[in-house]
């Protein structure tokens, strides 16, 4: 680890000096590649120069214990215990700095509920769980765009495709991926009878036009008029919009704004999500069953979470958390959660000497 820590450092002091030539200030592209690289390899030189500074720190500790006065041998075992500790704190550190990063980590994210098994407790809560991420996301100063949703009849969503626009989310959102079982007592419910609902979440980190390139011909579009609440010219005119990729098969619907233009590009966005989404998943298939056992699989079919009401309590069946605190949790309290799914994610990937990332959504 620290002839390749070595490695990084050369390579982040030869980019400084990139970054004060004369020609490469006026290659903007080359700049601006240049100064991202020695931004990210910062972060691990900083810490790597500390690393070494406690290295000799605790090199001059361990010689003042050969001295032959006693107090100074006590302080100085006081001195190398400390930065023993501190040295293998920096160690943990490095490693996870290390450790390769999903390169959808900074990416905004597109996020899909969809109410399940449960009628319209299950569309009741799929409307909790966006409301639930939606105040998430503005607590991170985050953006939520509202892509496409169809209402249920009791003003819960039967489905829901929302943009999140924030650097990292994806980062933090591609562990909800899966299934969510609530455990209530519907509205409807006369008898007081605890029901038991499903809700299933796709995260989708956002396709950017220049990684993915879709055919035109490959798209077939078909316009009609838009049904439901949505305002006068909503439902006059041709504005919905319905696309269909052809070579695959997938369909995207969007009728949200009153511009075809406009609902047009949304549904553009969510197919081009899902397509590299489908990519990342053939990619993660054809790991050997060794790696996919150690991280996970991401697959959407198994359950998550269940959040029980009676109770109050939330568990996240993965790693086994489980937090009494149900109201606030709904209400977007969603950080220790994360915490407790990055940490994991990333013993995995260090136990894997690093050679594994979190699992894709």
């Amino acid at each position: 680890m620290f002839d390749k820590l070595l490695g990084i450092e050369n390579r982040f002091n030869t980019l400084e000096q990139l970054l004060s030539d004369p020609e490469v200030l006026q290659d903007r592209k080359a700049y601006q590649k240049y100064a991202q690289e020695h931004a990210e390899l910062g972060k691990i030189v900083a810490v790597f120069r500390t690393y070494k500074r406690t290295l000799a720190q605790l090199e001059d500790g361990m010689d003042l214990l050969k001295d032959k006065d006693p107090d100074i041998k006590s302080l100085a075992k006081d001195e190398v215990d400390i930065q023993t500790r501190f040295k293998e704190d920096l160690e943990t550190e490095l490693k996870k700095l290390l450790a390769p990063r999903d390169p959808n980590d900074d990416k905004n994210v597109i996020v899909e509920i969809r109410a399940g098994t449960g009628g319209e407790e299950a569309g009741l809560f799929a409307s909790d769980l966006f409301r639930m991420y939606s105040r998430y996301a503005e607590t991170k100063n985050w953006k939520v765009e509202v892509l496409t949703q169809n209402i249920t009849g009791v003003g819960g969503l039967k489905e829901i495709i929302a943009m999140i626009h924030g650097k990292g989310a994806y980062s933090i959102f591609k562990y909800e991926s899966g299934i969510h079982r609530v455990q209530r007592v519907p509205v409807t419910e006369a008898q007081g009878r605890i029901h038991t609902s499903a809700v299933t979440v796709a995260v989708l980190p956002e396709a950017e036009e220049v990684e993915l390139q879709i055919n035109p011909s490959d798209i077939k579009v078909d316009v009609y008029r838009a049904t439901g609440p949505g305002g006068q010219s909503v439902n006059t005119t041709d504005s919905a919009v319905r696309l269909t990729h052809l070579p695959t098969g997938l369909v995207v619907t969007c009728q949200d704004e009153k511009s075809q233009h406009k609902n047009k590009a949304k549904a553009m966005r969510v197919i081009r999500a899902r397509l590299l989404d489908a990519m990342i998943q053939e990619q993660n298939e054809k790991r050997s069953e060794e790696r996919r056992s150690q991280v996970g699989t991401g697959d959407r079919s198994g359950r998550i979470r269940t959040y029980n009401f009676p109770q109050g309590r939330v568990t996240d069946h993965r790693i086994g958390l489980t937090l009494y605190k149900l109201d606030s949790i709904l209400q977007g309290d969603i950080t220790e959660l994360i915490d407790g799914l990055t940490t994991y994610y990333q013993a995995q990937a260090m136990q894997n000497d690093g050679s594994a990332n979190a699992p894709k959504a």
